[in-house]
Formats: structure tokens, sequence, C-alpha cells
């Protein structure tokens, strides 16, 4: 912000301008104060070439609220500055406020991760695996044993292994691990193992620095710096003195819908299309939630490293934005954990079909993401050392007994096999529409919705996912159990009605006074 305001001032042009048949020195017109900040904007570390003249255009606007410009007659407050010939000019006194420091209190400041650290840890071409020399001495002392005689064998060297191979192996593996975690005979249901890059698994698995953040190769995929430093300025609120921020009020709101709007102009979420339904599979596990948060960390495994590494740095921001105590309210409405929810659930998990009911499931799965998040955005070590210790026993050297298989103990590994028509539709019906099925439970015995309002969910449901209603509601009338009709009660009977009949309306004559 002074950083900004300091290179505006130094770099904007002023002269000598006419308005209405009057002379102003010193001032400019709102166009090419336009012209001149997105220039400078353009060619600031911080910002860019991507700031467009519209952001422009609404940075000046908080320039004019906050005084840093006024226009000719001294007017300033509000943010009714346009792209246009009115005339402004920088008031006398200076526009930078020093930020006002939070006392010691002895508490410890939370860490962000240094978004410029160089990539720690090997590169995926250089998958460090364990090396083991074995020579004819040593397997003699290893086989040579007083009872009895060691039968025949040899020793059989195995050709080394490519990257690409050791890439299969981490992709049929870690979706071995997935199908057993999730229970299921197959993953055919719920994922197209042919849209799983190989290459992905392994680059999140090793390249991440020392705060366990993916690195990226291609830095043009990195998150630009101003988000970044949007993000680090809420979570470290209000120690983030550093950073120079100005104390105009509704300052935080304003950066906090700068990151909104960020993430809400991606095109896909960060879990991706492709994945949405294996995902929704795991929210049928939150009810064991070591099962689920194993599921999410193996799922979150396959996801390309430019989603991965912006899904953590966001859940994180989100996570402990909720925590942070210090930071002024961002919602006068609402808490600032439900905001964190309803502001981002969409723009990590969605489907390609809009459907209302979306938003449930990201929501659901959102929250439970932002209390496990350290775990589920780490990379699971078990499944590491065991891919690792695979890898290495196909590379050493094998000895191999007369009639035996060497590789007996080590099977390949798999994670799918075909199954029959039967097999899979029970498959079907059991496996990711549990947690459909739950889902729907859960709008059904909520008892704090309105009857208006679950009548339209429960509407959608059944537009949506047929099978899985048709199974909860066989008939109508089973439906109409959940909605009970009000009886209506009838008047009672009068008894005067009982006793004379019904008399016409007889005309009297009045009588004149």
């Amino acid at each position: 912000w002074n950083e900004i305001i300091e290179l505006f001032r130094a770099g904007m042009p002023l002269r000598k301008h006419r308005c209405r048949f009057k002379s102003y020195e010193r001032c400019f017109k709102a166009s090419e104060a336009v012209e001149c900040l997105h220039e400078l904007l353009g060619s600031n570390q911080n910002f860019g070439p991507e700031v467009t003249r519209d952001q422009t255009v609404k940075l000046l606007r908080k320039f004019l609220k906050n005084h840093v410009i006024e226009d000719i007659k001294g007017r300033w407050g509000k943010e009714d500055f346009e792209d246009d010939g009115r005339l402004y000019r920088f008031p006398p006194s200076s526009p930078l406020k020093s930020y006002p420091k939070k006392p010691s209190c002895g508490k410890e400041v939370i860490e962000f991760p240094d978004w410029n650290e160089p990539r720690a840890g090997p590169s995926q071409e250089h998958i460090p695996v364990k090396s083991v020399a074995m020579n004819s001495e040593m397997w003699y002392k290893r086989h040579s044993i007083a009872i009895g005689e060691v039968p025949a064998c040899k020793l059989v060297f195995r050709r080394e292994l490519t990257q690409t191979n050791i890439e299969e192996i981490w992709k049929s593996m870690t979706l071995s691990r997935l199908q057993k975690v999730l229970g299921l005979d197959s993953l055919d249901e719920v994922l197209d193992t042919k849209l799983v890059n190989s290459k992905h698994i392994v680059q999140n698995v090793y390249n991440v620095n020392k705060q366990g953040i993916v690195t990226l190769e291609d830095k043009s995929k990195e998150l630009p710096h101003w988000i970044l430093s949007a993000m680090k300025c809420l979570i470290n609120w209000p120690s983030c003195s550093d950073l120079k921020q100005p104390t105009y009020s509704g300052f935080e709101r304003d950066v906090f819908k700068t990151i909104v709007d960020y993430f809400s102009q991606m095109k896909e979420p960060l879990l991706t299309f492709n994945f949405f339904d294996i995902f929704v599979s795991v929210l049928g596990l939150l009810q064991k939630p070591s099962k689920a948060v194993e599921a999410l960390q193996v799922s979150c495994l396959l996801l390309p490293p430019e989603n991965r590494k912006r899904l953590q740095l966001l859940v994180r921001m989100m996570a402990r934005i909720s925590l942070n105590q210090d930071l002024p309210r961002l919602s006068e409405s609402v808490r600032t954990r439900t905001l964190m929810v309803q502001a981002f659930s969409r723009c990590i998990l969605c489907s390609k079909d809009e459907i209302d009911l979306d938003e449930l499931l990201a929501a659901k799965l959102v929250s439970f993401l932002m209390d496990n998040y350290q775990e589920i955005l780490s990379v699971p070590s078990a499944l590491k050392s065991s891919i690792e210790d695979h890898v290495v026993h196909l590379q050493r050297v094998q000895i191999k007994y007369t009639g035996a298989d060497s590789d007996a103990a080590h099977p390949p590994p798999s994670f799918c096999h075909q199954i029959t028509t039967g097999e899979f539709e029970c498959q079907k019906a059991t496996g990711s529409q549990e947690p459909l099925a739950a889902l729907l439970e859960e709008i059904v015995m909520n008892k704090e919705i309105s009857v208006k309002d679950k009548k339209k969910k429960l509407k959608q449901f059944q537009k949506s996912y047929p099978e899985v209603y048709r199974v909860r509601f066989p008939s109508p009338e089973t439906e109409a159990m959940l909605f009970p009709e009000k009886t209506k009660q009838k008047p009672p009977i009068l008894m005067w009605a009982l006793k004379k009949p019904f008399q016409p309306f007889h005309r009297t004559r009045s009588f004149r006074m």
C-alpha cells in the first residue's frame, strides 16, 4: 500500500489544466491517473502484468476514499472515481499511515510458509531407493545353515527400472490402497483410472518443501504474489506490520473479498470434475474419521500438483483465519468459520452438472478438511514406505531356488479385476450410493429447516438421484407419512340450528314517527 502510494506520487505527472473557464495548477485527469498507475502496477514485482485497467480503477477509488487523492475542490471520502476527464490532485498532507504494532504478549505468532523458498527434496527423475549389494560370500553366510543342505539356487539379476516403470508402480499401488480404504471391489464405478496421471502422484510425494507444500516446476502456475500477500495478511492479522497495511475501516473485508473473487473465477474446482465421484464416496466414511482421513490423503495425491498446492494453501488459510481471534469479523451476520465454508466450498468441490445438492456435499467435505487439514494434505507415510520397499525389492538381486518362484512373496500389485454384471449392480447399489443415502436421511431427519424447504430439497434429490430416493420412499404412502396432513376441525353444530328449520328473511314494515 505505502510502496504503491509513494511510487504513484513520484511518477504521476502534474501540470496545469483548465476546467469550466478556470485554471488549476499541479493536477491531473482521472484517465491520466489510471494510465500511470496501471503502468506502475504492471512493472511492480508484487503485482505484475496481469493487473487489469478495471482493477486499477478500483484501487484509485480506494485512494480517493482514504484521501490519497482528492478532486480539485478538495473533496474525498467516497468511491466515485471513474476513468474519465475529471481533475484530481494530491493533498498537501502525506497519506501514508504507519500500521499500529500489536504489543508483545508472549503469544506464538502463527507461521506461514515462505513462498519464495527454493524447492526442497529430490526431483522426480531421481526417486531415492535403497541400494543393496550382494555377493556370493554374503549369500553363503546368509543361507548356509548347519542343518541339511541348501537346495540348488541361482542369482537372478533384474533389469533396471525406468522412471516410467516407477511412476506406474506408484499409480497402481496408490489406487490399490484407495480401493481398499473405500471398501470397494472395483474403482470403475467412481473413477476412470485412465484419467489418473502417474507423474502427478510422484510429484506430489517428492516435490515438497519443509512445510509439506508442493513445489511446482512450472512457475507460471503459481498463485500470484498479491494473492499470497493477501492470504498472509489475514492469517497473521494484526501482526503484519512489515506489510505496512493502512488502517482504514473495512480493509480486512476488502482483502478477503479479493481472495474470494480470485478463487471464484476458476473454471474448474480444485478437486477437479474428474475426481468428483471419488471424493463424494469418501463422505460415507465420515463416521469413521481415521478411515476418512486416510481416504482423503490418498485421493488428494491424484490431483494435479498446481491444484494440490492451491488446496493446501487455501484450506490452511481458512482454518487459521477461523481460529484468529484478533481478526475483526468479516461478516456481520455469519460466523467466520461458516463464512469460510460458504465462500470457498464450491471452488473446492462441485460437479459439472449444476445441482443444488452439490453445496451440501461440498460444505460437509470442506468442514472436515478444515478440521483435519494437517493430516489430509500431508503425504501418507505408510503408503510411501510400502511403495519404496516394493521398488527396492524389484531392483534387488534375487535368489531363485529350484522349483520356486522368486516373486511369490511379492506378487505384482493390482487395483481392479473383472466382475460380473450382477456384482457390478450390487456394488452400484451399496458403494457410492451409501453417502447419498446418508445425505437423504440427513435431510429427512433435519428439524431445523422448514417444511417448505425440506420438500424443495427432497424434490431436488428425487430429480437428481431417483434410484436412491426410491429405496427410501418405495411408495407414495411412505412419502406421505413424512408430512402428515393436519386434520381440520369441523365447527361445532349450534343447537338452535337443530331445533328450527331455516326461515327465509321476511321484510317488515317500518314505522315512521
